[in-house]
């Protein structure tokens, strides 16, 4: 296997990865681009439509870090098997942890946004969710540019909760930014031990066969089962796909369906 950049397609459209070192690892297989023309709102949790994900692929995305403690151990488990994932980040937490925001990149993640500090957008007056979603965005593009500016790099966000409103909604398709809800989850902000977050996520996988996940990079025992469930992925015939913007430029991703 040889390493390539990726080629401009279409938006959705599956690109090609590079190669992994590591020949037993999960790799990322496919990195798909997506824009807000095309996919406006996705996750069947909260909307119509979800990414056009094949059988066995999903997309891993993590909200609410950056968080030192844990998620340096997430991204030691996504580095040890080749694969790329979505880190939703909190404004706050982005400004106070500007070098491990600079790393998630370096490390080919993609970046989106999840509000300034993470209040319901359905809970507080109008003005206040717009300016939510403004100071969440400039404090992460200034921990990844350091420029602060309300037009995301990567335009992907999540609302706190999934809890949007009609307004919010507008305002983001109108400024082109893709929502991104889930299709489903591990529930790991209820207490549980690592095994049974795994067990209930698999679970959960084995009925959907697909889709986008939601876990939270804030969570130890996220991070602790992490490394477990991209095993079972690989072992169990699942792919990794990267959600990528489609105008942006793209991290090489790691096909290892080619491995020998």
């Amino acid at each position: 296997m040889s390493c390539s950049a990726a080629a401009p397609v279409a938006a959705g459209a599956p690109t090609e990865g590079a190669a992994c070192p590591r020949n037993d690892a999960v790799g990322t297989s496919r990195i798909l681009e997506v824009d807000a023309a095309s996919f406006p709102r996705v996750g069947l949790k909260s909307f119509p439509q979800t990414l056009p994900l094949q059988d066995k692929e999903v997309v891993l995305t993590f909200d609410d870090g950056p968080w030192p403690p844990t998620t340096q151990k997430v991204l030691q488990a996504l580095a040890q098997e080749c694969v790329h994932a979505t880190f939703f980040l909190i404004g706050r937490s982005a400004s106070e942890y500007p070098d491990l925001v600079k790393r998630i990149a370096a490390e080919g993640h993609t970046i989106g946004h999840h509000t300034w500090s993470h209040p319901s957008l359905k809970r507080i007056a109008p003005d206040e969710a717009v300016a939510q979603i403004e100071r969440g965005i400039a404090a992460d593009e200034k921990a990844l540019h350091g420029v602060a500016s309300a037009t995301p790099s990567t335009p992907f966000f999540r609302f706190p909760g999934f809890e949007s409103t009609p307004a919010t909604l507008d305002l983001l398709q109108s400024r082109g930014i893709v929502v991104f809800g889930a299709d489903l989850w591990a529930s790991d902000w209820q207490d549980m031990t690592p095994q049974q977050e795994l067990d209930l996520l698999i679970k959960r996988l084995n009925v959907a066969q697909k889709g986008i996940i939601l876990l939270h990079d804030t969570k130890g025992r996220t991070a602790a089962m992490l490394p477990a469930f991209l095993r079972y992925l690989r072992e169990n015939g699942y792919r990794v796909v990267q959600a990528v913007a489609a105008d942006q430029q793209k991290p090489p991703a790691v096909d290892m369906t080619r491995a020998p």
